[in-house]
């Protein structure tokens, strides 16, 4: 990727997705975030790591490098994008441990970290200011191990009523006057066993998918509170215990996948109330009906 661009004096939106881009991704873009408030460069051929110092006074909202063989890892220097919204680094080759710092963000929304070669813990200390406003988790297929992330998910209050967080825009980053309201933020998700590319992502769209990794010990009970969640994902891992009756809470969950785990016990009734669910898979468990 030629470091041409850099020579752009002033530049807030640069989307350059979809392309056969090849070599590194310039060290100039950091000093570019000052301007940049949309940088897209997913699905591309991109190798090498991300850039390492992002400017102080970033504009960033959403930085997008899926899809490409970037290494990494994330440098802490993101945290001088105060305003990032979407950080999607999904389909690349990061070997790294999850960067729990990125939770001091205050206005991060979405974070994708799927199918990369992370490892490690996911759970820290608690800080009652971490993630607060995360909509949308996508930790899949990487090697993460230990306990779910329970001291992470109770503070996800935008998931236990992401109404009182909507923005005025109905898609996150529409909002944004000074980008004309008409380019909102992408994303790559898994939606009920598919992968898909949303152009815009609804402003009440919360998605958990933490499936295929190592986690293990019970499914916390906290999850029950995150009552305005539609997609939920924790298959294939090594999960014991039984499904919580909180889930009965969940009442705007549309897809659900616990298979291919170690859970056991019986189905919980409570399960019934789910009346928007949609999809639901709890095979190759230990689990039995209700008698």
């Amino acid at each position: 990727m030629s470091d041409l661009i850099c020579n752009v004096s002033y530049l807030e939106i640069l989307d350059m997705s979809h392309n056969h881009l090849s070599g590194i991704i310039p060290q100039c873009f950091g000093k570019l975030s000052k301007s940049l408030r949309m940088l897209n460069l997913g699905t591309n051929k991109l190798h090498g790591t991300i850039p390492s110092k992002f400017a102080k006074g970033c504009q960033l909202g959403n930085l997008n490098l899926n899809a490409n063989q970037l290494e990494g890892p994330l440098t802490r220097s993101i945290l001088n994008c105060r305003g990032l919204q979407v950080l999607d680094l999904g389909n690349n080759k990061i070997n790294a441990t999850f960067p729990r710092w990125l939770g001091t963000l205050q206005e991060l929304k979405v974070l994708v970290m799927k199918s990369n070669q992370m490892h490690g813990f996911v759970n820290g200390k608690r800080h009652t200011h971490y993630f607060r406003k995360l909509q949308i988790l996508d930790l899949s297929n990487n090697s993460f191990t230990g306990q779910l992330p329970t001291r992470y998910i109770e503070n996800f209050n935008a998931m236990m009523n992401v109404e009182e967080n909507r923005d005025v825009m109905p898609y996150i980053g529409g909002s944004d006057v000074t980008m004309g309201n008409f380019y909102s933020y992408s994303v790559h998700l898994i939606e009920k066993g598919l992968e898909v590319e949303l152009m815009k992502i609804f402003a009440t769209l919360t998605i958990i998918d933490l499936s295929n990794n190592k986690f293990e010990g019970e499914i916390p009970r906290a999850i029950g509170k995150l009552s305005s969640i539609i997609g939920l994902n924790l298959s294939h891992n090594h999960l014991i215990g039984h499904i919580p009756p909180s889930f009965g809470k969940l009442i705007n969950l549309e897809w659900l996948d616990l298979s291919s785990n170690k859970l056991d016990g019986k189905i919980p009734e409570q399960l019934l109330n789910l009346t928007m669910l949609s999809s639901l898979n709890l095979s190759k468990n230990e689990l039995r009906l209700q008698q």
